[in-house]
């Protein structure tokens, strides 16, 4: 019998089907349950490990707590030229975010610039913290302990227990720099999109209210600014400037923002995505509620 923390691997395209067949048998449209699952795998791939499948019993509680629609489609008012504005009318935030990013790509194409603004969406995330707040929910699932550096326990005191963790609050990336950071943030995604803010946000673990998350998203196109050979030559010395950048004689190399994931999605792909026992245990009664197939690991483990 598999313990709740041996590691088997499954095929990115069984994972995307069996996210798809669960979105649909909780009553998101087809094509949304595409685009859905398309985001979830995309992060497990590229080792997002907090942020890919291991999301879906959270977002169906919610979904039969009546505090996501899974029916909801967003939509979009053109502001200006260069400004657009979506209400995700309490949708999935993949949704109205992969909305905003085709129309913010539109618009910089012909006018340079787009900016989108988002309002009651769910969960999309870029945390301002030092860890994601899911990555202490995945080591609280695993078993595993936590830097003591993330987070403060509910008596303000730091912890590596992800359980007393949960019971106090993250900790900002870059100390108060990372703090002006978050709050700016909070105003472009929060206060001027129109959605909570302030710590008003409900987390995607809570299924009591909607969330009323917003976004902002804004699209440059750099051939305003030079050549767009030029561009891609200042970024390949960037590159090269930042992984030839002395290291410590016990580090091999030195990674451009990104390029671990690259090369982590490159592997995954071809070896398969890691779970848990415990994980795919928890996923699978997901199935089971809609009856719809279980998650099955590769043939050969």
């Amino acid at each position: 019998m598999a313990t709740e923390t041996q590691i088997r691997h499954f095929d990115p395209t069984e994972v995307h089907r069996f996210a798809r067949d669960v979105l649909v048998g909780n009553g998101v449209e087809a094509e949304q349950a595409e685009i859905v699952a398309r985001c979830l795998v995309a992060a497990d791939l590229r080792g997002i490990d907090t942020h890919g499948v291991n999301r879906i019993p959270s977002y169906m509680e919610r979904i039969r707590q009546g505090v996501l629609d899974a029916k909801a489609v967003p939509t979009i008012i053109q502001t200006t030229p260069v400004v657009a504005q979506i209400d995700g009318h309490n949708g999935f935030g993949f949704l109205a975010a992969s909305l905003g990013i085709d129309r913010g790509i539109q618009m910089a194409k012909e006018f340079g610039i787009g900016m989108v603004a988002v309002k009651h969406s769910n969960h999309f995330d870029m945390a301002p913290s030092i860890a994601a707040r899911g990555k202490i929910y995945k080591a609280k699932r695993r078993g595993e302990k936590i830097p003591s550096d993330w987070a403060l326990d509910g008596e303000g005191f730091p912890t590596d227990d992800p359980t007393r963790a949960l019971e106090g609050v993250m900790l900002p990336m870059g100390g108060p720099k990372g703090s002006a950071l978050a709050i700016m943030m909070d105003v472009f995604s929060g206060v001027l999109s129109g959605s909570a803010f302030a710590g008003n946000v409900t987390g995607p673990y809570d299924p009591s209210k909607a969330a009323d998350v917003g976004h902002f998203l804004v699209v440059l196109k750099p051939d305003l600014f030079m050549s767009l050979e030029e561009f891609k030559d200042r970024m390949d010395y960037l590159y090269q400037r930042v992984v030839d950048s002395e290291r410590r004689p016990d580090f091999d190399r030195i990674y451009f923002p990104g390029e671990i994931e690259q090369m982590t999605e490159e592997k995954r792909k071809r070896e398969g995505i890691p779970y848990a026992a415990g994980e795919v245990e928890t996923l699978n009664k997901e199935a089971e509620k809609v009856g719809v197939t279980l998650l099955t690991a590769r043939s050969s483990e």
